[in-house]
């Protein structure tokens, strides 16, 4: 730990939280991809969330809590990763490295440069874009000390959350090293000499979800592993599965007690899955709970039972915050239209967001006479179809139909009024799109897409911000305005 901490140029409050941790501290643990300038804002909601929790549990039981940030830096998904979006002016922007592998090995050690003259023009050119889109913030020079040409991805993510949460001493673990591994050999083993036993309560615990209307976020086969093995001739980290009394990893066949010994030897080579990762990470790490996303605290009703056979216990999983940031130019459009931010989620495209901004800001008198004659008419077309239905079914039924089709017809006009507003008045739509670009990029909550970086160079005290928000008792979406 103390070695890492020294690789992510880590300040006092670090080493005095390792300390902690030496002296008997528990740990709250988050992770995350180590994406590329930090990834999406969801990394900085995680490490604030474990920050906050730890701070609250060594508060409530008055045992030390230790915030711990693990890199999940063997993951081999490197498109998902080798980007970050930030916004310009009228599109989101997404950033690459253009990082490439011959085969699917862990990107954590991968170099930002690709290792190339070429990777680090690509390299200079993502960061000099980066600092246009974040208006020259201090953080474009924080960006540019842990994103060296020769620094590896996992580094320099480290470096960078490092340095975000400095005042906090967050203490950032990057788990794909010899030590981490040798220090969860005990999970490996099991996960290797246990096979059969973990694959029968997992495809069990398959069958208990599914019946019960869930289904599982990992499928278990007949054959599954909870393993990968590093390839040592091309680094290839390759999915293990059981054949017969045996193993294969790609096209080569291994015997229970080859992967023993590769354990013993060389234990980086052997990487956890998504459902065994959690169980090796806290059979490492003295863990009061974890801190997940939906998605990965989905993973637990499947690894509880990895935990039960391995470890005997099951760690808790709390929710991480989630939120969106409302920046003050943002927040001064949503107020001058009366908008609410599960209006713009409602709303889903800017198009429609500018229609219904068009709605608001047509003239009084346009409002009302709208108003008044599609009040009006559907007062009298409620009245006629009541009074045929009364002569007859058929008639009613007819009378229905007809006067959905001239409310249809009503409602179009309204829009239609409300669209021409928002030609007159161009600032409409732009502030519609500035709305729809920062709060539902693209569709997606912003949390998942845009990049921590963008409001880092925003909002200075972000970080205390977040880990003040991330209190919160009741699971549910948050709404910070900055």
């Amino acid at each position: 730990m103390l070695r890492q901490a020294d690789g992510f140029d880590a300040g006092g409050a670090v080493l005095a939280n390792i300390e902690r941790l030496k002296h008997g501290a528990a740990a709250v643990v988050t992770g995350q991809q180590v994406a590329l300038f930090g990834g999406p804002l969801l990394t900085l909601l995680k490490a604030a969330t474990a920050i906050r929790k730890a701070q609250d549990a060594t508060r409530v039981s008055g045992r030390e809590h230790v915030p711990i940030f693990w890199l999940a830096s063997e993951d081999h998904d490197l498109a998902e990763v080798d980007q970050v979006a930030l916004l310009e002016k009228t599109a989101v922007e997404t950033l690459r490295l253009g990082l490439k592998a011959d085969v699917p090995a862990p990107v954590g050690g991968l170099r930002v440069d690709g290792g190339s003259e070429d990777g680090r023009v690509r390299l200079e050119a993502a960061l000099e874009r980066a600092e246009e889109l974040l208006a020259f913030a201090p953080i474009c020079q924080t960006l540019r000390e842990c994103y060296p040409w020769d620094a590896k991805l996992a580094g320099a993510f480290g470096r960078l959350l490092t340095k975000v949460f400095a005042e906090f001493g967050l203490v950032v673990i990057d788990a794909a090293s010899r030590a981490a591994h040798a220090l969860g050999a005990t999970v490996l083993r099991a996960a290797i000499e246990r096979a059969e036993e973990l694959e029968a309560a997992l495809l069990e615990r398959s069958r208990e979800l599914e019946a019960a209307g869930y289904h599982a976020q990992v499928l278990v086969a007949k054959g599954h592993s909870l393993l990968f093995l590093i390839d040592d001739v091309s680094g290839a980290r390759l999915p293990l599965r059981r054949v017969g009394e045996g193993w294969k990893a790609g096209a080569r066949s291994y015997e229970t007690a080859e992967l023993l010994a590769i354990l013993e030897a060389a234990p980086e080579r052997l990487s956890p899955n998504a459902l065994l990762r959690p169980v090796m990470q806290d059979a490492i790490l003295p863990t009061a709970a974890y801190v997940g996303g939906p998605a990965e605290i989905a993973y637990f009703a499947q690894s509880a039972v990895v935990y039960e056979k391995i470890l005997g216990r099951v760690t808790p999983v709390l929710p991480r915050l989630s939120a969106t940031l409302v920046e003050p130019a943002v927040a001064a459009v949503l107020a001058a239209h009366e908008l609410e931010f599960l209006k713009v989620v409602e709303a889903k495209t800017a198009e429609e967001l500018g229609i219904r901004m068009g709605a608001r800001a047509m003239p009084i008198e346009g409002k009302r006479k709208i108003a008044a004659a599609g009040n009006a008419m559907d007062a009298e077309l409620t009245a006629l179809t009541e009074y045929m239905s009364s002569l007859s079914a058929d008639l009613g039924r007819a009378a229905g139909v007809s006067a959905s089709k001239m409310r249809y017809q009503m409602n179009r006009l309204r829009r239609m009024a409300a669209r021409f507003e928002v030609q007159k008045q161009a600032s409409l739509s732009k502030q519609a799109l500035a709305v729809m670009l920062s709060l539902l990029p693209e569709g997606h909550l912003q949390e998942r897409l845009l990049g921590g970086v963008w409001f880092l160079a925003r909002y200075e005290g972000l970080a205390k911000l977040l880990v003040e928000h991330a209190g919160q008792e009741c699971p549910g979406h948050r709404v910070i305005y900055l």
